[in-house]
């Protein structure tokens, strides 16, 4: 399995993606799972994929050569000569399907689903920053200032640290440390997302980056965070209060906190009641 997420915020975009893959828990390989397309001053894009290795090796190869026509006389449309997000997240969307009728059935046959999720975001001169989220079937949805943020994989773990931090107006840096904190969080609680990381981070209208990096178990950095998130998390807990169960009135004690007092729960004592 894999984790892959997509931050787009005012400054820029943040793309981090682990690398293992696995058919068993004795058969764990590592690929890639980010690929970047980069023409410096005119676009800057980032392919993050999940789902079936095979399938999403397939996408990405076809996508560089895909071409999309509006009409047999019309130009074809390619990632490197679209002239929107837009247009391009078509154009891969395009490419799921061309994959998807060539391979289907002959999958479907195999006992083996159709199964693909993509993260693609960027910019083109001439528009602003933008980031999808493809599906196995070629469509694809928008991030929103409400939700600056895609998921991919097994992305309910490392959920809940990017609700509560990210905004539009959150920083780059402190984009990232969510990222690595939410995939952190994520290798914790299943053994099928792994080391080593690639994580790229864009800044709004350069239209190429020199943030791309690499990360291991051994990156001090990263080490660091796990450490001490883990610590933190810790120590937040500890101080929170304790449950104080107060059965001072009635027959069934009551969680209580800050004073607070629950209405009180009726006991169910016979096979009459609990049919009522």
């Amino acid at each position: 399995m894999t984790y892959c997420v997509g931050i787009k915020l005012n400054a820029g975009l943040v793309f981090l993606s682990d690398s293992r893959t696995n058919a068993g828990v004795d058969n764990i390989s590592t690929y890639r799972k980010m690929i970047i397309y980069e023409k410096p001053g005119d676009r800057f894009m980032v392919l993050l994929s999940a789902g079936n290795l095979s399938i999403s090796q397939s996408v990405r190869e076809i996508l560089q050569i895909e071409q999309l026509k509006e009409t047999p006389e019309s130009a074809p449309v390619t990632i490197w000569n679209a002239t929107s997000m837009f247009d391009a997240c078509r154009v891969l969307g395009q490419a799921v399907r061309h994959v998807y009728e060539r391979d289907a059935q002959s999958l479907k046959r195999a006992g083996v689903e159709f199964n693909v999720n993509l993260i693609f975001g960027g910019q083109i001169a001439g528009e602003g920053m933008r980031l999808f989220q493809v599906y196995s079937a070629g469509n694809f949805i928008e991030a929103t200032p409400e939700t600056p943020y895609f998921q991919i994989g097994e992305y309910k773990y490392g959920k809940p640290v990017l609700d509560r931090v990210l905004t539009p107006d959150t920083g780059l840096d402190e984009a990232a440390k969510c990222a690595l904190v939410s995939m952190d969080s994520t290798m914790k609680s299943n053994l099928s997302v792994g080391p080593p990381l690639d994580m790229v981070v864009y800044e709004a209208n350069r239209f190429e980056t020199d943030k791309v990096v690499c990360i291991d178990m051994q990156n001090p950095y990263f080490r660091m965070l796990h450490s001490g998130w883990g610590q933190k998390l810790r120590e937040v807990f500890d101080s929170l209060d304790d449950p104080v169960w107060d059965d001072a009135h009635t027959e069934t004690p009551l969680l209580t906190a800050a004073g607070a007092r629950n209405k009180p729960l009726r006991k169910i004592s016979t096979p009459e009641e609990k049919l009522i």
